[in-house]
Formats: C-alpha cells, sequence, structure tokens
C-alpha cells in the first residue's frame, strides 16, 4: 500500500457529521468542521456519478446532503417524515434517492430531496401487519439498498419486519422469507450483486440468489446479536461482522470470514464493552478497511481486516454511528 495515498471518510456521530482525511498511510488525520445534528446519524449514500455528493439519514434529524465532499451539510427540509433511518442512491443518478423512516415507510425523491413521494405500495405488502418494535416505537426501515448492478432491484431492512424487495424501482414489493425479522443491516456484495447479506438479532444470514433463500451463516459465532455485516468490494466471500451479547451490546466481538460466512475466526478488533457498530471498506482499491465504534474509536487495518490498530483521529468521544470511505484526488 503507498503512502502517499490520500484517503477521505465521512464519520457520522450521534451529536454531528464530519470529515476525516489522511494522506500518510494512516498516521496522522485532519478533521474537518462537525456540522451539529439534533439525533444521531445513521446511513450514507454515494453516487460513483456524483463523487462531491453524499446524503445522511439521522433519525430524527431528517436526512442531509452535501454537495462539497463533505465540508458543509444542508438539511432537506422538504423530507415529509420526522424519522429518517436509512438512505439509498441511484448508482448513476445522484438525484434519485430512497429513504427508509418510521413507522415502517420508503419514501422517493428523483430532484435529490427537493421533493418527494411516498412508495405506497411498500406498506401494501401482506406482512406488513405483523411489523412492529416496542418501548411505544414502530417498526422501521433500518437499512436500503440498491442492487449495483440493477438499481430497480431494492431490498429494505425492517427493525422488527424482516427483509422487502421491489424489481421494479419500487412499484411493487414482496416480503422475503427465510431470515430472523429484526433486521439491523443489508449488505450486496459488489463483486457478485446476487449474493446478499443480512445482519440480524439471531445472526447473519446469506442469500445466493437475490433474496429468494437465505441460510444462516452463524457457525463459530460466540454471540448472535449481528450490527453490520459488509463484504469486500473485490470479493463477496470476504466479510466481516460484528456480534454482541444483547442489544445493550455488550460482550462484542468481531469476526472475519473467507469464505462467505460458512467459518468465522475471531479478530482483535476493540474490546467487549465497546462494540463496532459499522466497517467501511476503502473504495481506492487498497486492502484497507476502517471500523468505528460506540465509544467513539475508529480502527484501521491495512490487511482487509487481519489485524487492526486504533487511529489517531481526532473525534469526539460519541458513538460513531454512520461511517463511508470515499474518493478523494
Amino acid at each position: 500500500m503507498k503512502n502517499d495515498l490520500r484517503t477521505k471518510l465521512y464519520v457520522g456521530m450521534h451529536d454531528g457529521v464530519c470529515t476525516l482525511t489522511c494522506s500518510d498511510g494512516g498516521e496522522a488525520w485532519q478533521r474537518g468542521a462537525i456540522t451539529p445534528l439534533d439525533h444521531a446519524a445513521a446511513r450514507f449514500a454515494l453516487c460513483a456519478g456524483a463523487p462531491q455528493r453524499a446524503y445522511l439519514a439521522a433519525y430524527e434529524s431528517g436526512v442531509w446532503r452535501t454537495d462539497d465532499g463533505g465540508n458543509t451539510w444542508k438539511r432537506l427540509e422538504s423530507y415529509p417524515s420526522a424519522y429518517a433511518h436509512s438512505v439509498a442512491v441511484h448508482p448513476r443518478n445522484p438525484a434519485l434517492i430512497y429513504v427508509g423512516s418510521e413507522p415502517a415507510a420508503l419514501f422517493r425523491s428523483e430532484d435529490g430531496g427537493m421533493s418527494w413521494e411516498e412508495c405506497s405500495s411498500f406498506r401494501e405488502v401482506p406482512e406488513a401487519g405483523e411489523w412492529l418494535f416496542h418501548g411505544g416505537r414502530h417498526s422501521h426501515v433500518r437499512d436500503v439498498h440498491m442492487a449495483p448492478d440493477d438499481p430497480h432491484r431494492i431490498y429494505a431492512g425492517i427493525e422488527v419486519g424482516g427483509i422487502v424487495r421491489s424489481r421494479d424501482g419500487g412499484k411493487s414489493w414482496e416480503q422475503l422469507h427465510g431470515t430472523d425479522s429484526d433486521v439491523h443491516s443489508l449488505h450486496i456484495s459488489a463483486a457478485r450483486p446476487s449474493t446478499v447479506y443480512a445482519a440480524t438479532a439471531e445472526g447473519p444470514y446469506r442469500s445466493d440468489d437475490g433474496g429468494d433463500s437465505w441460510e444462516p451463516i452463524n457457525s463459530g459465532l460466540e454471540r448472535r446479536y449481528t450490527v453490520p455485516i459488509v463484504a469486500a468490494p473485490d470479493n463477496h466471500e470476504h466479510v466481516l461482522v460484528a456480534v454482541a451479547s444483547h442489544a445493550g451490546r455488550k460482550g462484542a466481538q468481531a469476526y472475519l470470514s473467507t469464505d462467505a460466512g460458512r467459518k468465522w475466526r475471531r479478530i482483535g478488533l476493540s474490546s467487549e464493552e465497546d462494540m463496532v457498530v459499522v466497517y467501511a471498506w476503502d473504495s481506492s482499491g487498497s486492502d484497507r478497511v476502517y471500523a468505528g465504534t460506540d465509544e467513539g474509536k475508529l480502527f484501521m487495518s491495512s490487511d482487509r481486516g487481519e489485524s487492526w490498530e486504533q487511529t489517531r483521529a481526532d473525534l469526539p468521544s460519541m458513538a460513531v454511528g454512520a461511517m463511508v470511505a470515499v474518493p478523494d484526488s
């Protein structure tokens, strides 16, 4: 790996969003200005067709957009819901986005978030009456993704409600079966888009046929409560997960698989009291991958997740809830 490789991360925390940049292989990081958020950052979405633009879903703080590479962020005031749990952008059209909300619903914008319409058929699937949550809250769309090879194929993970899929760009939806219904995150392999991973409260799952069937892939995991799951961009079988004993995220562990989750090997990352909640692969084609934790720590691996070290990035001691590595010239 070249030390002059420049890296930029968008980092969303419980109280704000900022950029981190590094050009010396991870030794020194420069933090950009923090844009305050009233609530925690949840998901980022990027479009290769507009490298300076990104979207952020921020729970009860709505949807935000940057058009200058993360230097400034603007709240999209027209977004019609009080909740924004997840966001996805078309891989070639930066103006077409979907945002997952609460109660579980999906909103679509074709003009970069200036106007919105609800995907009404999303809530019309027969199983929607079984979607639920607890503590006075409603079920919510925890994650949403477009397939990189066919953006008409969209997946939404519901906490708690399972996975729904559209094959026609959101016009119609179907409930998928075969996973635990408490879904925390989804990942579609860029190297093999028919492979889809799901992280749930009862462990991770994998589908090799675009979601038609699912296989539990928890063999070798000491704990089951899974939050992030992500495959290397160039290898659908090289997968990272982080698990805990329960929803309180204690007893945290991190694992690596090199055979699509058939076997897992524990890796030394963070501690059992500080769970990894997000992984981000470097988009430059290097072997570098990053991990952010509940306590606001940022870790880096230069060997595809085999070994890790904590970076010297200057972040507030607040949870890293969302993170993505972006191209930076």
